[in-house]
């Protein structure tokens, strides 16, 4: 009954808890909603649509033992729905014995709450039913419509990190910050649940989702609901806003992003998967899929996607690969791909017309007249700010004799501001307009780390991109400029600023004799015991009036010359992991797994996580949590608008909100 508790709707635990047995059982209802789920129809409803945007029904019942189910039916408002229903076993763990039946690429133009329900008929003649409910968001005419729409997504990025970039980049005196960064001067903002559809904290693909398709996915699945298949492109799909609006606008879709382009949040844009790691046929839905998404530009990491298996670098492999079921290609009207690690992808994108750019020199060389543009910067993620401008400033770690960049073999990285301009040059030349989804991904990922200057810097380097698209709004009042965040990372937040001179916080540190002890902790799965420094670096930080006001320099480049200052900026996270902690810059970031020659030199001196990095100097900080690295929260994020519609962004809105007020100002209009 446990089991059951956990996998059977509400409707269906009654019926078997009382004498009324249905037998066959609907266990499965698609488009999730709260009807079917839990039995109630208060609250708000799950499932939102625009206006004659395509998603997929479905159902998954359990006939009795020894039966069959022959036949499923899907009525929406009690009428039945046309098309071809394909049945097909479930299949993993709880899921053996179900039958699903799926109608794709549904679709309604009424607006309002619409109920929904199947029918199954076992081989026996038994019939189970079960019902639920979406809503087609009702899409006003009003005004002039926005012809252009860019999503901004700082991924991971809370208050608390837009506030540490603008005070590194700006400082603060008398109380008041000596200067904004470009999304703090967007005229409207508010802030935004994150939630996904399985938990209270969400990881980056449903994050992504729910702006990219209005919906809520499981975590780390998007474009997609969840299903009871183990296949990890099969699932119920939803159309998401580069179909739409290529298909009933004409409108390019463009994907920059400073992660590798597989990754959860550029691939939220593009494809449908129920496993953000499945690399790739990620990518190879990218170009097979783009006469539909009207994908015209993508740039970012992940060349490894790219290259055919027998290449060194190469990530392709059988597991990560895809082939769609015949039922779904013909339903959506897309290629079926094939399984087929050897494909050398980058050739297969310019061979359908699409110009190659592989590094920073040759992105700026990108002709005028380009209408396609790849750009793949690096085998994975791409080498973050700070590290690039290290590169570019020709500076070193401490004893080292190539940079950071040069560790991972392809330095000439453009920055992600550098990437946008390229992609607005590109995207214009579409007479019907574009969506452009910007990201900075190392946000994130270096406050997973609890790498603070790293973040900082990416954030500066992401606000840059801003101020980049913000100037070609300013010029195409048509267009509508969105930033925000798919989840807060780490919990972060400024605690106060250093006591001492840096030149004294690096001699406690060279000289850590005022008290050792000994500690014992399990990491990685063995424990582990050394003298460590109780000279007191948490005796270092002053908080309140002590904190006093940071000042950073920048340089020309618009970057700080240096972030080890004197009075630095000290921030703590929530989230945290198990880590050493010197609050000095860290001179080498932590390894990449998913760089794929992280095992050898000189990749391999980057130290391997928290635990590992500032050890035995730094003092052992606590972690709140179990994993290796921090976590995402569930904290709300901002969201800063400007341009055509952004008055609509204001408040406290869900995450799907954030996708619907912007089609109403493409499709609807805006005062």
């Amino acid at each position: 009954m446990k089991l059951l508790q956990r996998y059977l709707p509400l409707a269906t635990l009654l019926a078997i808890g009382g004498t009324a047995i249905a037998d066959p059982v609907i266990v499965r209802l698609t488009p999730p909603s709260k009807l079917f789920s839990l039995g109630v129809t208060n609250g708000p409803v799950i499932a939102r649509f625009l206006p004659e945007q395509r998603f997929d029904l479905q159902s998954s019942i359990r006939p009795d033992p020894g039966m069959t189910i022959d036949s499923v039916e899907f009525q929406v408002d009690e009428a039945t729905v046309s098309g071809v229903v394909t049945l097909k076993p479930g299949t993993g763990g709880v899921a053996t014995n179900l039958t699903i039946g799926t109608l794709r690429a549904f679709e309604t133009s009424a607006p309002g709450v619409h109920s929904f329900s199947v029918r199954a008929v076992q081989s026996d003649g038994k019939v189970a039913t079960a019902s639920g409910n979406f809503e087609v968001a009702p899409i006003a005419q009003r005004g002039r419509r926005a012809r252009n729409v860019i999503f901004c997504i700082g991924d991971g990025m809370g208050i608390a990190h837009r506030t540490a970039a603008r005070l590194m980049k700006f400082n603060a005196s008398m109380g008041k910050a000596n200067g904004l960064l470009a999304m703090d001067q967007m005229p409207f903002s508010g802030l935004v649940m994150t939630h996904s559809l399985n938990s209270i904290v969400t990881d980056s693909s449903p994050g992504a989702a729910c702006y990219s398709t209005g919906n809520k996915a499981n975590n780390n699945q998007h474009g997609v609901f969840p299903d009871d298949t183990t296949d990890n492109f099969d699932n119920p799909r939803v159309e998401n806003v580069g179909e739409y609006l290529h298909r009933t606008q004409g409108k390019a879709l463009g994907i920059v992003t400073t992660s590798d382009v597989f990754d959860a949040t550029p691939a939220a844009f593009a494809t449908h998967t129920q496993s953000r790691a499945a690399g790739s046929g990620i990518c190879d839905q990218y170009l097979d899929e783009s006469g539909r998404t009207g994908l015209s530009v993508l740039l970012g990491g992940g060349r490894k996607w790219f290259l055919p298996a027998t290449t060194p670098g190469s990530g392709r492999t059988a597991a990560t690969d895809y082939a769609l079921a015949d039922e779904l290609a013909s339903g959506w009207a897309i290629p079926v791909g094939q399984v087929d690690t050897n494909r050398d992808l980058i050739a297969d994108f310019e061979a359908a017309g699409w110009r190659y750019a592989a590094d920073r020199t040759s992105l700026a060389a990108t002709p005028a007249d380009t209408r396609r543009l790849l750009g793949l910067f690096s085998f994975s993620n791409m080498n973050v700010a700070k590290d690039k401008i290290d590169g570019r400033r020709g500076a070193k770690p401490a004893g080292a004799t190539s940079s950071v960049v040069e560790d991972f073999g392809l330095p000439d990285q453009p920055m992600l501001d550098e990437m946008t301009d390229k992609a607005l040059q590109v995207l214009s030349r579409n007479a019907n307009g574009f969506v452009l989804m910007v990201e900075a991904a190392s946000i994130d990922k270096q406050a997973h780390n609890m790498d603070t200057e790293r973040w900082i810097l990416d954030t500066i380097e992401f606000d840059a991109a801003i101020g980049r698209c913000l100037d070609f709004a300013r010029t195409n009042s048509d267009t509508l400029v969105i930033v925000t965040a798919d989840h807060e990372c780490a919990g972060v937040n400024i605690i106060g600023g250093s006591r001492v001179a840096q030149s004294v916080l690096t001699q406690q540190l060279a000289q850590p004799s005022v008290r050792t002890t000994t500690y014992t902790n399990a990491v990685g799965g063995f424990l582990f015991t050394f003298p460590y420094s109780h000279f007191s670096i948490r005796t270092n930080v002053g908080t309140y009036e002590a904190a006093g006001f940071p000042k950073y320099v920048l340089g020309e480049d618009g970057y700080p010359v240096t972030t080890d200052i004197d009075g630095r900026m000290i921030v703590g996270y929530a989230a945290n992991a198990d880590r050493f902690e010197d609050y000095l810059t860290n001179p080498y970031p932590l390894r990449d797994s998913q760089q794929p020659f992280v095992t050898q030199e000189p990749q391999l001196r980057h130290p391997g996580g928290p635990s590992n990095r500032d050890f035995p100097t730094g003092n052992f900080l606590t972690g709140q949590i179990p994993d290796a690295v921090a976590a995402h929260t569930a904290s709300d994020v901002p969201v800063s608008a400007q341009g055509r519609g952004a008055s609509a962004f204001t408040g406290v809105m869900d995450n799907t909100d954030v996708f619907f007020r912007a089609m109403q100002a493409v499709v609807g209009g805006a005062q």
